[in-house]
């Protein structure tokens, strides 16, 4: 039964950040040319027996590469909520862009979680189109390589539950194996959308994000984020500002840097 299930807290943690336009985030533009800045996350679920972390962020040399404000390293970001990443046992990588799989090597002792069609695209053919490979960094997917040859890998194929109160479910949309994570929380269900959902208003306003492999995928997925989450509010994007200001900071010296998820929000504005 539900109310047998486990209960986890669960965090978002800000790492990074980029200004943008709003053209920038929906398939066509927007009409208004205005600022819509990109925040970059990591995640942890925080249970009594278990720790599980939700992408891995990207690195300081990345930033640099790519023009991203780099503000912290994602482990040094899970220090601030008391996770030592070396200690982690399990890492979900929701899909294989820079962004969110680098800095495995920070995880020594954890299994990674990924789906099976998100490596086969990565490793695939597609690679050879710059406009295809141009979100994924090869070093990134070499190490997961790595990890798979060293028996650390879980490949998954579809839904699956990770542990209870936690499962995994494949979308698609954004990249072939795009997946995101529901999670059993205080307030309910809680989905943590990754990039199925890079902002509130691609699901709100069902417009697209311009970097898509499958479209009718992508908007199914906005579908099954909301069937799968309590409400509306129990859905987290995967790149949004407002996250930083709708959840509350689980300590004064921590607002704008890590937001506290599995509490009600602090408004919907």
């Amino acid at each position: 039964m539900q109310n047998d299930l486990p209960r986890f807290e669960v965090y978002a943690m800000r790492y990074a950040t980029r200004t943008a336009m709003r053209r920038d985030h929906f398939i066509g533009g927007d009409p208004h040319e205005a600022s819509m800045p990109m925040d970059y996350y990591v995640w942890a679920i925080v249970g009594k027996t278990r720790t599980v972390v939700v992408d891995t962020g990207f690195s300081s040399a990345v930033a640099l590469l790519r023009g991203r404000e780099h503000l912290r390293c994602p482990a040094d970001a899970l220090r601030l909520i008391g996770i030592d990443a070396a200690e982690v046992q399990d890492v979900v990588i929701t899909h294989m862009h820079y962004d969110h799989a680098g800095n495995l090597p920070k995880f020594p002792g954890a299994r990674v979680h990924v789906q099976e069609a998100e490596m086969q695209f990565a490793c695939g053919r597609h690679m050879r189109e710059r406009v295809l490979a141009y979100s994924y960094e090869c070093e990134d997917v070499v190490c997961a390589v790595r990890l798979n040859f060293a028996g650390r890998v879980t490949f998954c194929q579809g839904d699956t539950e990770l542990c209870p109160g936690i499962s995994l479910h494949l979308a698609g949309g954004h990249t072939p194996g795009m997946q995101f994570v529901r999670v059993h929380t205080q307030r309910g269900w809680v989905v943590l959308a990754s990039d199925v959902a890079h902002y509130y208003e691609n699901i709100e306003a069902r417009r697209p994000f311009p970097i898509v492999a499958d479209l009718p995928q992508m908007v199914d997925g906005w579908s099954r984020v909301n069937a799968l989450a309590d409400s509306a509010q129990h859905v987290i994007p995967g790149h949004d500002p407002l996250v930083m200001a709708r959840y509350p900071a689980p300590r004064s010296s921590l607002e704008g840097i890590v937001a506290r998820l599995d509490v009600d929000p602090l408004s919907s504005c």
